[in-house]
């Protein structure tokens, strides 16, 4: 029933169905032009039987899945796929309309590839071909590759894009097909991130401080620059909640009363109380009024200030003057 209908009255029924709410969103992303014919064909449209709304919903549901197959793995991907959700003559009827009317740009798998794994099945390649296939990326995927290409490489590649007019459909269709059994097996795993700064940070927050200390002067010598990285993550401003009353009474002692203002104005409740109940009350009454009326404060002045806590803190942790307490178990002093 729905497949005597053109596309303006099916997307008119849609809209209806849809509701008035979610059709208003809908018309913030159509043209005025566009708006305006809907609004004309809702308008003459006086009845609806709940099959043909149904039937337009599920036509429509139907063409957006096979998009998001397509967007994730091309059409042979995206065939497959709805053959098992809608059988093959269904399949092939959505497929076949979606194609007519949407022009899939070549490589299109491609873009939800990691970069570095194209660069693996690409970069030996001829020029020829690694710059048809850049010329149909995004250009950040392909400036990532073109960068990790072989300097002799880079320059070859870059200047047969620039001169790049015309290639065979043909030609593309057979060099986007054995790409995309190149990356068959890559397209449909999930990749998780394990590892990373965030990672050992975590472990080391964890360990005892003699372990912590160790790891932390090794990587000082043979990593600077990533024990830097640690480092500035390892105890962050709102870990203050790990220490005693005690410590943070001796941490504040070497505070100035300026930075400790604008920290407290980027903290939450529970680090801002624990802190002004460890100062005298009328301390803590003037950092509250400078905090008043200091209006607001940027995010670099905040987190600057912070930092130069926490810098305290790790220099009286490091004297022993102070006891951070860890799921490691430090030893207790007493």
């Amino acid at each position: 029933m729905a497949e005597k209908l053109g596309g303006l009255q099916k997307a008119a029924i849609l809209l209806i169905a849809l509701g008035p709410e979610k059709s208003a969103n809908i018309f913030k992303y159509l043209k005025e032009d566009e708006i305006e014919e809907l609004t004309l064909e809702i308008a003459n449209t006086r009845s609806i039987s709940p099959q043909l709304k149904d039937d337009v919903v599920n036509e429509f549901y139907q063409v957006c899945l096979a998009q998001q197959y397509i967007s994730e793995g091309g059409i042979g991907y995206a065939k497959e796929l709805l053959d098992k959700a809608l059988g093959q003559d269904r399949a092939e009827q959505v497929i076949t309309k979606l194609t007519a009317s949407l022009q899939v740009r070549p490589f299109e798998f491609v873009r939800k590839t990691d970069p570095t794994q194209v660069l693996n099945f690409i970069q030996d390649e001829h020029p020829q071909t690694i710059a048809m296939i850049l010329s149909y990326l995004s250009p950040n995927q392909a400036s990532l590759i073109i960068g990790s290409l072989e300097p002799e490489k880079q320059a070859d590649v870059a200047k047969r894009i620039a001169l790049m007019d015309r290639t065979s459909p043909d030609v593309i269709k057979e060099v986007e097909s054995v790409l995309e059994r190149k990356l068959a097996s890559l397209a449909n795993q999930d990749y998780t991130i394990v590892g990373g700064v965030d990672a050992i940070v975590n472990i080391l927050n964890t360990v005892d401080r003699s372990t912590e200390k160790h790891i932390m002067e090794t990587l000082e010598v043979e990593e600077p620059e990533l024990a830097d990285e640690i480092r500035k993550k390892m105890f962050v401003f709102e870990d203050i909640l790990l220490l005693d009353d005690r410590a943070i009474q001796r941490v504040l002692r070497d505070v100035e009363n300026s930075d400790l203002a604008v920290a407290l104005k980027g903290s939450n409740e529970e680090v801002k109380g624990a802190i002004l109940r460890n100062l005298s009350k009328r301390l803590a009454a003037m950092i509250e009024e400078d905090m008043e009326y200091m209006g607001p404060v940027r995010m670099k002045d905040v987190e600057e200030a912070q930092q130069k806590i926490v810098a305290v803190i790790r220099k009286l942790e490091d004297s022993a003057e102070i006891v951070i307490s860890r799921g490691g178990g430090d030893e207790i002093v007493v």
